[in-house]
């Protein structure tokens, strides 16, 4: 069982810290994180994690990983090659290595609280990607800036 944690570099210290207990405790429920090693929401949820984590870099896409990411981001072909590698490691993010198991959950902090690929802006950022990705594939998003999301998950991680 896999589920991605991402996010904003910028994403609150209060969320940071929720993410990684939120990591900690999916370990414990035998899920695998999968996330992008970027500062910020990725390595909160990678310190709550343990072993149990893939994280991907912009030098693991491929070139079909990055055929899906272009399909959701605004302004590919404004994009750089390396800048097209980072939003294609969305691609596996959400759906694995080989781009055919997608995630239980995406869950991510944005400064917009987006969820869906119609909610996302510029605001939104790279996790945009994931995001539009998830919301294509079925894979429910919750976002940590919208305040019953955040409750929700603050209360899972304090029951036993």
């Amino acid at each position: 069982m896999y589920y991605t944690g991402v996010g904003a570099r910028s994403t609150p210290q209060d969320i940071l810290q929720l993410m990684t207990k939120i990591a900690f405790k999916m370990l414990n429920f035998g899920y695998i994180l999968r996330s992008g090693g970027a500062e910020g929401a990725d390595k909160a949820f990678e310190a709550g994690a343990g072993n149990a984590k893939t994280i991907y870099y912009a030098r693991d896409a491929t070139p079909e990983a990055e055929a899906i990411a272009s399909q959701f981001h605004p302004a590919w072909n404004k994009c750089k090659p390396f800048v097209r590698k980072l939003h294609g490691r969305n691609s596996f993010q959400i759906l694995g290595i080989n781009l055919n198991e997608p995630s239980t959950y995406c869950i991510c902090w944005t400064p917009d609280g987006a969820t869906t690929h119609m909610e996302r802006c510029m605001r939104t950022g790279g996790t945009g990607t994931a995001i539009s990705i998830a919301d294509f594939y079925h894979v429910p998003v919750v976002n940590l800036a919208i305040p019953s999301h955040k409750q929700h998950w603050l209360t899972w991680v304090q029951t036993i």
